[in-house]
């Protein structure tokens, strides 16, 4: 199989790459020098001569270049997945977050994929559009919970980490697992991607338990400060749990 898969370059782009590359899979990526994602005629052009199997749109872009990659892979009957966020949903009304609930974003970036959401969906209703939430892995950098957990005890001397947020979050790993399988079983519509919704374990348990895995000697510091269930519902099944992960959550 091979797969167009913008965001290459992004901090989860080349974990889904590996993943998929094991199953087999070729993964191309978009040039944005070579092909402005805003150049209808070009990347025209460029999906055309590519023919791709299956599209995997990870990257940031134009909500009109999300359009134009769902309406080519409806219109060339090949399976398409986005990653959109748990930003989507602010923290009134509060989650756990259902497949049906309606988006209430507030800030830029929510009210940005929201509107990717609804272009996507709107040009390719067999389109998966998967919400994912705060992203955990080792190896990368970016906005990936791990390391930015060690840059706050770099910075600050500790991990505030507060008992009455259970946030939505999951392993880079299972993330791209979960997203081949959605490539190769194409389920239409939103998707939640969260390996904490079956437990909604709190973040202060997470950042205990990531810092036992890890060897991390973190100061975590319980608090209150924030309230939120943030958790993803309705998808359990595509996802591992979070403990299977961090298995110091379950002893």
């Amino acid at each position: 199989m091979r797969l167009l898969m913008t965001g290459l370059n992004g901090t989860l782009g080349p974990k889904v790459a590996r993943v998929f590359e094991q199953h087999g899979a070729t993964c191309i990526g978009w040039n944005r020098l070579q092909t402005p994602p805003d150049d209808e005629a070009a990347g025209q052009a460029y999906l055309h001569g590519l023919s791709p199997d299956a599209i995997v749109h990870l990257a940031m872009g134009s909500e009109a270049w999300a359009a134009r990659l769902a309406r080519y892979a409806a219109t060339s009957r090949i399976p398409f997945a986005f990653t959109s966020s748990v930003m989507v949903f602010e923290e009134n009304p509060d989650g756990p977050h259902q497949l049906a609930d309606a988006p209430t974003p507030s800030g830029e970036y929510g009210q940005y994929k929201m509107r990717c959401e609804q272009a996507i969906l709107s040009a390719n209703p067999q389109a998966t559009v998967a919400r994912i939430g705060w992203q955990i892995d080792p190896e990368a950098t970016g906005n990936n919970m791990l390391a930015q957990l060690d840059g706050w005890q770099r910075d600050k001397g500790e991990v505030s980490a507060s008992r009455l947020w259970r946030p939505a979050c999951s392993f880079m790993e299972d993330t791209a697992a979960a997203l081949w399988t959605l490539i190769h079983s194409p389920q239409a519509g939103v998707v939640h991607l969260d390996s904490n919704a079956r437990h909604g374990y709190t973040f202060d348990q997470v950042a205990l338990a990531l810092a036992a895995r890890f060897e991390r000697d973190w100061n975590v510091v319980p608090t209150e400060a924030f309230r939120r269930d943030q958790r993803l519902i309705g998808s359990e099944e595509l996802m591992l749990d979070l403990a299977v992960q961090l298995p110091t959550l379950s002893a």
